[in-house]
């Protein structure tokens, strides 16, 4: 395996692509299509991991609410923000951490488009940090990933200009405390332009060709 192929999809309703994951990783695992990096954008939808206690789910918003087999809590999806799906065969790779490799491919680009970030080790016996945060501990991306038969599945979801007003009707990611922040955002403290979405896909997708070609996790 030597490259990921990059596949923009524009705006895909939740439902649908979730439905068509099941056919890329057939695909993947048959050996019809190499690894794939779909990047797209969801309808407003609160979705949730099937580990995600009932407390931490919105009582009523309005939103669509869908449980979903993945890893990761509770997140929102919705216009403003870049969600990619990994479809990766770890078999051709060996043993991965793949959640480390999707948090070092969002902080090298991000940090392309200057905006620094970070990794944040999980506490020992304390609640999953994994994701991408600022420097001032405010998580910009999150991740939920699934693996079956050695095909990755699901992936990661960017804060490039989303209502973050949303994440403050539910516990996001398990995490009480983690305020959510967006690009725009960051780009206004900072007194500075937001990127634009494009440039912000151009630059995610270019560092996970870059860890792909490289083998990098």
């Amino acid at each position: 395996m030597s490259g990921l192929e990059r596949v923009d999809l524009g705006e895909v309703p939740y439902g649908e692509a979730v439905a068509a994951m099941a056919e890329w990783v057939r695909e993947r695992r048959e050996g019809e299509a190499g690894d794939r990096l779909f990047l797209l954008e969801h309808p407003a939808v609160i979705t949730y991991g099937t580990r995600t206690p009932p407390a931490e789910l919105p009582a009523r918003t309005g939103i669509p609410v869908v449980e979903v087999d993945r890893g990761g809590q509770a997140t929102y999806h919705g216009p403003g923000q870049l969600v990619g799906y990994l479809v990766v065969d770890l078999r051709e790779r060996g043993p991965a951490d793949v959640v480390r490799w999707v948090e070092n491919a969002l902080i090298a680009a991000l940090g392309t488009l200057g905006f620094p970030a970070i990794r944040r080790d999980t506490p020992r016996g304390g609640q999953s940090l994994v994701g991408v945060w600022t420097p001032d501990l405010k998580k910009i991306a999150s991740i939920g990933m699934r693996i079956r038969g050695g095909v990755t599945s699901h992936g990661f979801a960017l804060n490039v200009d989303p209502d973050l007003g949303v994440f403050d009707t539910f516990v996001a990611c398990g995490l009480p405390e983690a305020p959510m922040t967006s690009l725009a955002e960051q780009a206004a403290a900072l007194g500075r332009p937001a990127p634009a979405e494009d440039e912000v896909r151009d630059a995610v997708a270019a560092a996970f060709g870059a860890t792909a070609r490289a083998g990098a996790r």
